[in-house]
């Protein structure tokens, strides 16, 4: 039980150095991949250290729970990688100690991170995304000179562009102003030119005051009398102060600012709950309250009451009078002023129906955004524990660390789960799919492959082993297998060179009769290349003698011999084709006649 805890202990402090590194490095992902959509709100505007640490800041603790399940994967894959390339884990596993024992310590620290995940979701990132979205309000409503860039022409102004040389962030005055004003056509066009001017933001943040300095102003006065005339008449206005009001939101409006808290990603699960049961008490109000006005609206009208009508439809039944007749009875008069109230109900009934079937689809979309959120808090802190799975596993199956094949098996890992979460996010999101079925499909396809890589793990599987498959391929298609010998740093026995050379003098006869005897060298056609050779003994002592002398001159120090033995091609076990076989025994006996002669050089002096 003591060993177990110091395993635990030791396991956890691999996986921890790991996992403050990668989660740096997915947060920083993450936050990079984010900051492309606010980058035109910060570039080029003069925003203090301040304002861009408080955005970072937000945008960070928003990002953490995205970061986690991240981490988790890529720091459990290099922590299990870098144990199997070590071959501590097959010591552990030698010790009796099964994978999901040694991974005790880690399971209890991987909950605690999905705890703090779902805290983080829960209570810290809906505050960020809150003070987050603030902070960019703010920061258009302030200082709205900040979005005019210098030296450039601005056309984010309706009906304007605008081109401003120099301006000062501290003052917030503007120089070197010209300005293109076009509302219909071309003749209806103005240009002003000032020194300088001062940028400011309405009360109700829906215009820009505009405040010129020193400045002309030169318009066109084209008008539909003289639309048939050449000649453009214009007017010239020099002025030393003029204020123009400009229409510019931005994107701005009062429903953003007062709705940025009511969104579904800024509130808790306790929240949430609440909205929902707002929206569904709110529902049904208005669907009681329809429901009594189509009792009341049933025959009744100005000029026929509900006894006449339902006296009249009985009459109907019995085939006594029409319903008709009671509209016949009356006069022109009458009756036209029925068809006119008539329609105006009809008119104010669809208006009605329509403005709450909208209503009723908006608040069926809130509902179902509340309910994506809340089910997203616990799918999101849950996947931190299925990541570990398939990243412990994987990693010890594959026995591969460091930032090389553990980093792609992670990225592969984390586009399946995002293209399954976002695509089953947005179908739940246009109720094309239900939540469960949106919010649990990547769930339900990654938590049967962390169940499976687990067990295969677990039971010391080669199913991810790459060798394993290179080598299966190699037998089955026979694909040739290169000798790697290299010079040894310490030799006990030096090579036999002149038993040597009398055991390859042997081995080229042996490979020529053979040769000889099957006739390899005239079967040079598709036909008998096709054709598959069984293997029998005296191939099999070729193969056997040759491997012998290989093993005897690996001992050497001469760098050609190394370089020689490294041309003997290795026979495959089965499957090898006449054609191939002829070239490789004929390899066998241009090497060995290389190999003599250099043996014969380095024996002269012995």
């Amino acid at each position: 039980m003591r060993g177990l805890k110091k395993l635990d202990i030791f396991m956890v402090r691999q996986f921890l150095l790991l996992f403050i590194g990668t989660f740096c490095i997915s947060l920083f992902v993450l936050m990079m991949q984010f900051l492309w959509r606010y980058v035109d709100e910060l570039i080029g505007k003069g925003l203090s250290l301040e304002v861009l640490g408080k955005f970072f800041w937000y945008m960070g603790l928003m990002l953490v729970p995205q970061a986690l399940p991240l981490a988790v994967l890529l720091s459990s894959l290099i922590t299990m990688g870098n144990l199997g390339e070590s071959s501590e884990l097959t010591a552990i596993k030698a010790a009796g100690i099964s994978l999901l024992k040694s991974l005790r310590g880690l399971i209890i620290f991987v909950v605690l991170i999905a705890t703090v995940s779902f805290i983080f979701q829960n209570d810290i990132g809906p505050q960020s995304n809150v003070n987050l979205r603030q902070l960019l309000l703010s920061m258009k409503q302030k200082s709205p000179e900040l979005e005019i860039p210098e030296e450039i022409f601005y056309s984010g102004i309706p009906n304007c562009n605008l081109y401003v040389q120099k301006k000062d962030l501290e003052t917030g005055m503007l120089y070197g102003i010209m300005i293109y004003r076009m509302t219909q056509s071309f003749e209806d066009a103005a240009i002003i030119l000032a020194d300088s001017g001062k940028l400011q933001s309405t009360a109700e943040k829906q215009h820009l005051l505009l405040t010129l300095y020193n400045g002309e102003w030169f318009e066109n006065m084209r008008s539909q009398e003289l639309a048939g005339n050449a000649n453009v008449p214009y007017r010239r206005e020099s002025f030393s102060k003029k204020q123009i009001v400009l229409d510019f939101d931005n994107g701005f409006n009062l429903a953003e600012a007062s709705g940025i808290s009511q969104s579904a990603t800024a509130q808790s699960i306790k929240q949430l709950l609440h909205h929902i049961d707002s929206l569904k008490l709110y529902q049904d109000s208005v669907g009681k309250e329809v429901r009594r006005e189509l009792r009341t609206m049933a025959f009744n009208t100005p000029q026929v009451n509900k006894a006449d009508s339902i006296a009249a439809i009985k009459y109907e039944e019995k085939g006594k009078a029409s319903v008709d007749s009671l509209f016949q009875k009356m006069s022109p008069e009458k009756q036209l002023n029925l068809m006119q109230q008539l329609r105006s109900r009809v008119n104010n009934a669809n208006v009605q129906t329509e403005f709450r079937s909208f209503a009723a689809e908006v608040n069926f979309k809130m509902v179902r955004e509340d309910w994506i959120e809340l089910v997203n808090k616990f799918t999101l802190s849950f996947m931190v524990i299925v990541f570990f799975f398939i990243g412990a596993s994987l990693g010890a199956i594959i026995r591969k660390g460091g930032l090389g094949v553990p980093v792609i098996i992670s990225v592969i890992v984390f586009i399946l789960f995002y293209i399954l979460d976002n695509t089953g996010f947005r179908m739940a999101r246009q109720a094309s799919w239900s939540i469960a079925f949106g919010k649990g499909l990547a769930p339900a396809v990654l938590i049967p492959l962390a169940t499976w890589v687990t067990y295969k793990a677990n039971k010391d599987s080669v199913v991810f082993n790459m060798d394993a498959y290179r080598m299966f391929f190699i037998r089955v298609f026979g694909l040739r297998v290169k000798r790697h010998i290299t010079s040894k740093e310490v030799i006990i026995n030096d090579p036999n060179y002149f038993d040597d050379v009398r055991k390859l003098s042997l081995l080229t006869d042996s490979v020529r009769r053979y040769s000889r005897k099957y006739k390899l060298k005239y079967l040079f056609n598709s036909i008998a290349a096709s054709i598959r050779y069984k293997r029998d003994p005296e191939l099999d002592n070729i193969i056997a003698d040759l491997e012998a002398i290989v093993d005897d001159l690996s001992n050497t120090r001469d760098r050609f011999i190394l370089s020689y033995l490294n041309k003997y091609p290795i026979i495959a076990e089965k499957g090898l084709g006449r054609l191939r076989l002829y070239r490789e025994l004929k390899q066998i006996r241009k090497v060995n006649d290389l190999m003599i002669t250099r043996i014969e050089q380095l024996t002269k002096n012995i």
